[in-house]
């Protein structure tokens, strides 16, 4: 009779485990911070293909997005992602709410100045797309320019405009895999 009232124990106290466990990692998952794998080769040489990230949740919650900021977002419907995947992508913020942008020479002209990007590889000149298309863009309150780092293979704002604060995850902020580059990213 003992016997069966500790093994009932113990399967109640696993069971509590389990649960409390699968609580937290949900509370972790759908509030904190979320695993991102990166996806093709638009942010190139900052990230590789088959990375994977941590987003962090919380900060643009209490907090605005800032410049160079590695942000993961929900794809605009002009990126024609395949229906039903759930696409995001991960880019960094050239532009803010106010900010003008525009291309000259291969390099971005923000608020009236080349804007220096040290990230970039030397001599990587940034196209034209469709949307900037020799125009400077004002970025309206909540808009935000993104851009990949490998503006050669990147669909970004320059194909289909800005994006707005309420379709941003979160901001990268750790890469755990490979383990050889397994780290705080900068930003």
């Amino acid at each position: 009779m003992k016997f069966f009232s500790a093994l009932g124990s113990f399967f109640l106290e696993v069971i509590e485990t389990i649960v409390i466990a699968l609580s937290i990692f949900l509370v972790v998952y759908l509030v904190l911070v979320q695993p991102h794998q990166v996806n093709g080769q638009s942010m190139v040489p900052t990230f590789l293909n088959g990375e994977y990230l941590l987003t962090d949740k919380v900060s643009y919650r209490i907090g605005k997005p800032g410049r160079d900021d590695i942000v993961v977002f929900h794809a605009p419907d002009a990126a024609r992602c395949p229906e039903g995947t759930g696409c995001d992508f991960i880019k960094r913020i050239i532009g803010l709410p106010g900010d003008t942008i525009s291309l000259e020479n291969g390099r971005y002209v923000l608020n009236g100045s080349i804007l220096d990007e040290p990230y970039l590889p030397i001599g990587l000149e940034t196209t034209q797309g469709n949307f900037i298309q020799g125009r400077t863009v004002t970025l309206g309150i909540g808009e935000y320019f993104v851009s990949g780092d490998n503006r050669p293979h990147s669909s970004d704002s320059r194909a289909w405009g800005p994006i707005t604060k309420d379709k941003i995850v979160g901001k990268a902020f750790f890469r755990y895999w490979p383990m050889s580059v397994a780290g705080f990213i900068r930003h």
